[in-house]
């Protein structure tokens, strides 16, 4: 039965919707998480195309975090206010709009992966190995964004359990085609595999986001979770829903590019060092993923408690349910990246057995382990913004993190300061994370108490 987010305890609500969440979306990192380890079997260079690709991947799934995130204001408003005819609308347009904006972007992405990669990389095994593994995950970006539609519906409606369990049998899944697909002999049990190589884990991974879907489409289909789609909704689009869903989230979008096309200045920074930043870079990137995994479950189930009880203005709920999920959040990063600050070099290991990658990424994770924890207190109470959906804060902070502060503070420190005598190198970029997560933290936190959101409704 679906949960009722308007009563009882704002932490038992809080955990309820949370915990499957983060589960759920600890399943789904561990799709990269799990490939980049075994493609650390391969080689660093190997790890270093991956990387690249991923970090060229976000530039379409901005397009996923705009609808993504005006449907979750739309529909938990919606089921907040009791109207639940609405609700189902938003969540058949959310599906069809998603998959038809998702062709474009994956057309448009198909044409541009290479070029952009051999911008950042002229070595011919990172750019066939960024290459072989994007091109299949670009070729079924549909389904990816249709999967993250289905969970949204589930976890909106009151239903985050459903998700979880999904999230957790597919990684599994990915877990062990990962190895069967890419080796000729599957390390440890040495029985014959397919030997694809890095295309094997893209491979993998495709197929355990298209599990996925069938599942979470079966489930929001069959008409037993709250939600009642019609087969004509499914076909047709509806002009004034999609408007929504193109605006209101799209300060969180422009947040998103903001942020990436940032990542890719620091991308294009971090190549001046050679192969082996680059794969360092991409084992904090898919670190700091995981350890924000707890943050951006609360983060997902805060926004959707935040909704309802904004929805049945109810706003002094939705005020302690924010904070209540940067403190629980907040916490759980500062815990785990305090525990990746202490032992750098065993993590390090984990993803790559490269001596010289090691080394580079030790202080890499020290500095960013501090930044995550800084910044993840102020992300938690931003559950108050994607709830009530004014974004206009996540906006506002990324650019002046990114662009105001973490990528002049990258040109100071590669142009300006040697000419000092004074040469950061490779420390001057891991620094700029500190730094933009500070000014990020600072902003996320004052447009929280100015209190605006309290007002906004979709």
């Amino acid at each position: 039965m679906r949960r009722d987010l308007t009563k009882g305890s704002i932490v038992g609500n809080l955990v309820a919707m949370s915990v499957p969440t983060m589960v759920g979306m600890l399943g789904q990192t561990l799709y990269d998480v799990v490939d980049l380890v075994w493609i650390g079997r391969i080689s660093d260079k190997a790890v270093a195309g991956v990387s690249l690709f991923s970090a060229i991947f976000w530039l379409a799934e901005i397009l996923n975090e705009i609808i993504g995130t005006s449907s979750v204001a739309l529909i938990t408003q919606s089921f907040g206010a009791g109207d639940r005819e609405r609700a189902n609308r938003v969540i058949e347009q959310t599906l069809v709009f998603k998959v038809a904006v998702a062709i474009v972007a994956a057309l448009l992405m198909f044409l541009g992966l290479e070029p952009l990669v051999r911008f950042f990389s002229h070595d011919p095994e990172v750019v066939r190995a960024a290459l072989e593994y994007g091109r299949i995950r670009i070729f079924f970006l549909p389904v990816f964004f249709a999967t993250y539609s289905c969970f949204t519906a589930l976890r909106c409606s009151g239903d985050p359990a459903s998700q979880m369990w999904i999230m957790l049998l597919v990684s599994t899944l990915n877990a062990v085609l990962d190895p069967l697909f890419m080796f000729d002999r599957i390390p440890f049990i040495g029985a014959r595999g397919l030997g694809l190589g890095v295309y094997g884990a893209g491979l993998a991974t495709v197929i355990a986001i298209s599990v996925a879907f069938a599942l979470g489409f079966g489930l929001i289909a069959g008409g037993r979770r709250n939600i009642h789609l019609s087969i004509r909704g499914l076909f047709r689009l509806d002009p004034k829903i999609d408007a929504k869903l193109m605006t209101i989230g799209l300060p969180s979008g422009g947040e998103m590019l903001a942020r990436q096309l940032a990542g890719l200045v620091t991308t294009k920074f971090v190549a001046a060092y050679g192969t082996a930043a680059i794969a360092a870079l991409g084992i904090g990137n898919r670190l700091g993923g995981l350890v924000f995994m707890p943050l951006f479950g609360l983060l997902s189930g805060g926004g959707t408690i935040v909704g309802q009880n904004l929805g049945a203005e109810n706003v002094g709920r939705a005020e302690k349910t924010a904070k209540a999920a940067a403190l629980l959040g907040g916490g759980a990063v500062t815990l785990a990246m305090g525990f990746a600050i202490a032992f750098p070099e065993p993590v390090l290991r984990l993803f790559v057995d490269s001596a010289e990658t090691v080394a580079v990424g030790v202080p890499m994770i020290r500095i960013m382990g501090a930044s995550f924890a800084v910044v993840s207190f102020a992300i938690g109470l931003g559950s108050a913004f994607s709830g009530s959906g004014h974004n206009i804060p996540f906006l506002v902070s990324s650019l002046a993190g990114r662009w105001g502060a973490q990528v002049p503070f990258l040109a100071l420190s590669a142009f300006i300061l040697p000419l000092a005598g004074l040469r950061l190198g490779i420390i001057g970029v891991w620094a700029s994370f500190l730094v933009s997560d500070l000014v990020e933290a600072l902003i996320l936190v004052a447009a929280f108490m100015r209190g605006t959101w309290k007002a906004h409704r979709v």
